[in-house]
């Protein structure tokens, strides 16, 4: 039973690094097809900047353009980040399992020194014969042989034992050095896309600072439209019908938490309100309802998450991540998504920021963002 036990414990020593390894493995990969797909939207806003023409309307283009780049070059950042902190729990699980190994490689061999010696000792004294006859009979003669080759097949089994491990070290140590590589070509990658994400800002703010007054307003007006999520909502208000989820939210309802953990208000519009927080901040439901739809928005390649309180709807946009799926339902103050990058027109900063919305029923009478919040 004992043995049994510790053969037990070895397989899960050998198992549990194994299982951790193909969990970050899994991570990695989502992380390398996120930082990807963020590299070839970059890559056409290269394009497309490079063929706007000169002139004013084209230099609002370009700014408009250019944030959107910097925003998207602050999520390359982020998740290439992202990608080398999996990459040094990986490197450290590795390292961690060569380690044991080789301290197990070398107990091992200290072991089969021992008893080599031992049995060098045993044969240059005779010892076996000794030990053979000096049985009391013939059946205690055919026992004491049968323990002579008992501990040469232990020897023989400790033999293998030392192979086997040797070679797991071999591998485990050329894995290691396979990771430190990528993870070096990693930091490399991330310093380059510093480089080009500085360069961006220093080009749009140069831009900017070419407008007039009047070009900046117009520039701001134009992006607010765009952020209006009028007709996805026409579309979703059509579901909500009926929805008893967290229908005990109403027009009144006042004295709810930010969505954005430790957030601030930046500035309501009606019935929408920019909220920036930290990098990494989480975004939360603002009330208990149903994930009507999650999307992610084909010019900021970030998410988009509505969410329905009976017939209310609340949209929470310009997500890096989330972490609930449409048709789910979700609990007040409960966790949707991460917050995302984006950058202010006015000043080509970047911040990390969370475009809030809420919406009546169809036909009810509007509502305003700071009415949810008003304490």
């Amino acid at each position: 039973m004992t043995r049994t036990l510790y053969l037990v414990g070895i397989l899960l020593c050998l198992w549990l690094p194994a299982s951790g390894q193909n969990e970050l493995q899994r991570k990695i990969a989502e992380k390398q097809r996120a930082i990807e797909t963020l590299e070839k939207q970059i890559a056409e806003g290269e394009r497309e900047l490079s063929s706007i023409q000169k002139g004013k309307s084209a230099e609002q283009r370009s700014v408009r353009r250019l944030a959107q780049q910097i925003a998207s070059r602050r999520q390359l950042l982020d998740e290439t980040e992202g990608q080398i902190d999996l990459l040094s729990r990986q490197l450290a699980v590795t390292d961690s399992t060569a380690g044991v190994l080789a301290e197990r490689l070398a107990r091992y061999r200290n072991e089969y020194a021992a008893m080599v010696r031992e049995a060098y000792r045993n044969y240059k004294q005779n010892s076996y014969l000794t030990y053979i006859f000096a049985a009391d009979d013939f059946a205690d003669i055919a026992r004491r042989i049968a323990n002579i080759r008992g501990v040469a097949k232990l020897r023989e089994a400790k033999m293998q034992e030392i192979l086997r491990t040797s070679e797991e070290v071999g591998r485990q140590q050329a894995l290691l050095a396979t990771q430190k590589q990528a993870l070096d070509s990693t930091h490399r990658k991330i310093d380059a896309q510093r480089a080009r994400y500085e360069r961006d800002q220093r080009n749009a703010k140069a831009r900017l600072q070419r407008m007039s007054a009047r070009e900046k307003s117009v520039l701001k007006q134009k992006e607010l439209q765009e952020a209006k999520l009028d007709a996805a909502i026409a579309e979703l208000q059509k579901l909500t019908k009926g929805n008893k989820t967290g229908a005990s939210f109403t027009a009144k309802t006042s004295n709810l938490n930010l969505p954005v953990e430790g957030g601030r208000v930046k500035r309501y519009h009606e019935n929408m309100a920019e909220i920036v927080g930290r990098k990494g901040a989480r975004i939360t439901s603002i009330y208990e309802g149903k994930v009507m739809d999650v999307k992610r928005n084909r010019i900021t390649n970030r998410y988009d998450v509505y969410i329905a309180h009976g017939e209310y709807i609340t949209s929470y946009a310009n997500l890096n991540s989330v972490s609930v799926s449409k048709g789910q339902t979700v609990a007040k103050n409960a966790p949707i998504g991460i917050i995302g990058p984006s950058v202010d027109i006015q000043t080509m900063k970047t911040e990390y920021r969370l475009v809030f919305g809420i919406y009546p029923p169809a036909g009810g009478k509007k509502m305003r963002a700071s009415d949810c919040f008003r304490k």
